[in-house]
């Protein structure tokens, strides 16, 4: 891969990963609830989960999922309905004390799982297949094996740093979220932007 090629693929990852959408929403969320080392293990499953589609994306599954679209409403709808789920359930949360388990909990394997559930992820795991693991400046490559684990290695180092600095910024503010209101309304506005998000899918 060229030192052009990386840099662009660096700076796409920067600003995918960067970007609020569910999975930073959520880390920031665990943390200012449960705490730093409550979200960090989602913090390792965003990107288990995407190099797990990054890597079904380059074995033409992503193609199969993109190209019926049966299974694209499929993967959106599944995806819509679990992201309301936790907003609805991230609403609700008024008080520390109120935050446990049955409250808001996403296990390892749910953080995983979020990652096949979301359209755009597909999309942008297809755009990377497409522009740096089969393609090298315009043509074909020759080694997209390579191609595929540099990337697949890119993007587990933004989708942990991303994530993880988001659910940092959580954690600074859990003390100040106790007083008051405070953390009633953090969690709405949280759940807000969850909602949307997951209701934005189902135009893309």
């Amino acid at each position: 891969m060229s030192a052009t090629e990386l840099t662009a693929l660096l700076l796409f990852c920067t600003a995918m990963s960067f970007s609020p959408g569910p999975n930073t929403t959520l880390s920031t969320a665990l943390a200012a609830n449960l705490g730093l080392k409550r979200a960090l293990r989602f913090c390792i499953a965003v990107p288990t989960g995407w190099t797990l589609l990054m890597l079904a994306c380059g074995l033409g599954l992503g193609a199969l999922v993109m190209g019926v679209p049966t299974l694209r409403w499929g993967v959106k709808l599944l995806g819509v309905v679990y992201m309301l789920w936790l907003a609805w359930k991230l609403a609700g949360a008024a008080r520390l004390s109120d935050v446990d388990a049955s409250r808001l909990n996403v296990t390892f394997l749910q953080g995983v799982g979020l990652q096949f559930l979301n359209i755009k992820a597909w999309m942008l795991a297809l755009t990377l297949t497409a522009g740096w693991v089969v393609n090298a400046g315009g043509q074909p490559a020759t080694n997209p094996g390579e191609r595929l684990a540099i990337i697949c290695g890119v993007m587990v180092f933004f989708a942990f740093i991303s994530n993880f600095t988001y659910a940092v910024a959580g954690s600074l503010l859990r003390e100040w979220l106790t007083q008051g209101r405070r953390l009633a309304w953090f969690n709405r506005v949280l759940a807000a932007v969850l909602a949307a998000t997951a209701l934005w899918m189902l135009t893309v």
